[in-house]
């Protein structure tokens, strides 16, 4: 991207380090000073004492041989000896006891004496003085940076905002696959930064600002890379978590100083990622409105559209919490636009998979379309993980392309979990688990209003004994109650098999039970399909802003009603109880049959449960009725 500023205008400056090259002179002189520091103090005296006993010392003044003593604080005494050849000899003895009789001995003897204190040792001088040389080299340093770097170390309240810099590697829409409509959308605001007169000439006003909303994955932050690509603007990018500090006052100011620097680049854009990490509703806080979350809401609120507001600076921001944004941001004027990034449909899934494939050598039995259709509801970076993984397969079978069975792996690993082979389980348990299995699959060739089974297996794979995976052969967007209702009957499927083989249940019927349950109160409470109750709504969420999650249901209903809800979601769960446990008691010896062969081979496709059981071969279909599936249906054990 090539930025259109003059040169006049300020850049971004890369962070000011410390040189070493340019403070040399002053590291080598702090360093010779030391040196010669210790050096005097250690090596300033040459000469040579011998030090001797406090007895040895009494006998040469008993002979006459002491010249001269200097007692150091009456515990140490240094002297000099009488030398035969005219030559005197130092010595210094320690001073054991008092000794009251030491001076009048000396005198006697005609003993010069002199006195003295002990001298300091040059290591303490050197501890001493330690500190002072550290402080003083600490505040020469901090000067230096300070005077290098603009009063960088008091730059608490500017933006930590980066420019983009094209380094030849830049992201293009073209790396983008689907998101039609979103990449629309973004086009034009690059367009009308590119030729303004283009709009404005009709009347039009450049947006404020467009907001990015989908689900984690999606690619949002990948499309803000693409507008940078595009642009041939400045773009600024930061993250909403980089505004908020612990200090008061401090996002506000980063705020004034990001949309300053927006205006010194103008026309340029400045992207916000993860916006709720500063956009909350205000008053949701417990510092009220002094909260500096807020204070610094209130500045970007004021920055986007105020008194002193230009034109030519665009915000562009990305999260995937928009219901917990403050309305003030999302009103026109600020946010004119929301741009939903959504989850990809199969073909925009298999053109990401042709994107994220063209960099690993693939087999020649590789269908992308296959493989699209066998991962319903994952994002673009899913998908991306998906392709990771099984290069990663490939790679540590020593392989030199990456085959179907690969991707099949990896994908089972992503939305199963890993296979835990090596988990010991006891036969009786592991028979059990493949007649709740099967009780699981059996239906899916019975039920009407299903989606085929993909697999059914009793690996242990994540927190799950056993699984059955059955996928939509088409991307829906809404379930009909008849789909829900057989959905629950296949969720008890398993605990509807453990009654009528052994007359028992285990605890693995657990998740079953509270997945059937949930769609069950959802049907009655939120979808109206209780015909008992009608097409009301009862009870709503109560979802703090911010908490950001649902933490209970609000309770706006009688008691009567709440009888009434109760009896109406065990009415749905015990009539597909009932009906699937005659389902399975009239075909048992299939049950029998897929729960042995389970037992023999851990893992089951649908053409081998077909072949098993004597099914005709599955033919595609296309679902006349609609309705879309967040990811792939699965019941775990």
């Amino acid at each position: 991207m090539n930025n259109q500023n003059n040169s006049n205008e300020p850049r971004n400056q890369p962070p000011v380090r410390f040189n070493f090259n340019n403070n040399r002179f002053a590291l080598m002189f702090l360093v010779v000073l030391m040196s010669l520091f210790i050096l005097f103090f250690f090596f300033s005296d040459k000469t040579v004492t011998t030090e001797i006993p406090y007895s040895v010392f009494l006998g040469y003044v008993e002979q006459g041989e002491v010249e001269s003593v200097k007692i150091i604080d009456q515990l140490e005494i240094q002297g000099t000896l009488k030398g035969r050849g005219g030559e005197s000899t130092l010595f210094k003895t320690t001073i054991p006891y008092f000794d009251s009789e030491l001076i009048p001995t000396l005198r006697s003897k005609g003993v010069r004496i002199s006195g003295g204190q002990r001298s300091v040792s040059p290591l303490r001088v050197v501890l001493e003085f330690m500190p002072w040389f550290i402080g003083f080299f600490f505040i020469w340093f901090m000067f230096r940076q300070i005077q290098g770097g603009g009063n960088k170390a008091f730059s608490f309240g500017k933006s930590r905002a980066k420019l983009y810099i094209d380094d030849g590697k830049k992201v293009t829409f073209a790396d983008v696959a689907g998101q039609k409509e979103a990449k629309y959308e973004l086009q034009e605001v690059v367009e009308f930064l590119k030729n303004p007169s283009k709009y404005t000439k009709m009347g039009a006003k450049i947006p404020k600002g467009v907001l990015l909303v989908g689900m984690p994955g999606t690619g949002k932050t990948l499309l803000a890379k693409a507008c940078a690509g595009e642009a041939n603007v400045a773009f600024f990018h930061m993250s909403g978590s980089d505004f908020v500090e612990m200090f008061v006052g401090v996002g506000a100011s980063r705020v004034r100083d990001l949309f300053e620097q927006g205006r010194r680049h103008a026309p340029c854009i400045l992207f916000i990622d993860e916006l709720d990490a500063v956009g909350r509703t205000r008053g949701a806080g417990y510092g009220g409105g002094h909260d500096e979350r807020e204070q610094t809401l209130n500045q970007m609120l004021v920055e986007m559209d105020g008194f002193d507001t230009k034109d030519g600076v665009i915000i562009l921001a990305a999260t995937n919490r928009p219901d917990v944004l403050d309305p003030a941001l999302l009103r026109p004027g600020r946010f004119d636009r929301q741009v939903v990034v959504d989850m990809p449909d199969i073909q925009e899934r298999e053109e990401i998979l042709k994107i994220h494939c063209a960099r690993i050598p693939l087999g020649k039995g590789v269908d992308l379309s296959k493989l699209a259709r066998a991962t319903p509801g994952t994002s673009g970076a899913d998908l991306a993980n998906l392709v990771n993984e099984a290069a990663l397969f490939a790679a540590r079978k020593n392989k030199t392309t990456v085959d179907m069975e690969d991707f099949e792996e990896a994908r089972d690993k992503i939305l199963l979990g890993v296979a835990r082979k090596s988990r010991v389980i006891l036969p009786k348990e592991k028979r059990m688990t493949a007649v709740h299995e099967s009780g699981h699959a059996l239906p899916h060739y019975y039920l009407k209003h299903t989606d085929p089974l993909h697999k059914v297996t009793i690996i242990p794979r994540g927190r799950a004994l056993g699984l059955s995976l059955s996928l939509p052969e088409t991307d829906t967007y809404s379930r009909s109650k008849s789909w829900l209702e057989d959905r629950i009957k296949i969720m008890l499927g398993g605990y509807a098999a453990e009654k009528l083989v052994y007359n028992d249940t285990s605890t693995g019927t657990k998740n079953d039970i509270e997945q059937a349950t949930e769609i069950a109160r959802k049907m009655v409470c939120e979808w109206g399909m209780s015909p008992e109750l009608g097409p009301v709504a009862y009870g709503q969420e109560d979802e703090p802003i911010f908490l950001g999650k649902e933490i209970a249901r609000h309770k706006d209903y009688s008691e009567e009603t709440a009888r009434k809800i109760d009896a109406a979601i065990r009415s749905i769960i015990t009539n597909a109880l009932q009906e699937v446990e005659q389902l399975l008691r009239e075909h048992k010896d299939q049950l029998l049959l897929l729960a042995d062969t389970l037992v023999e081979r851990e893992t089951l496709d649908d053409d081998e449960i077909r072949a098993l059981l004597g099914f005709p071969k599955r033919q595609s279909r296309s679902e006349e009725d609609g309705g879309k599936v967040s990811h792939p249906e699965q019941v775990k054990t």
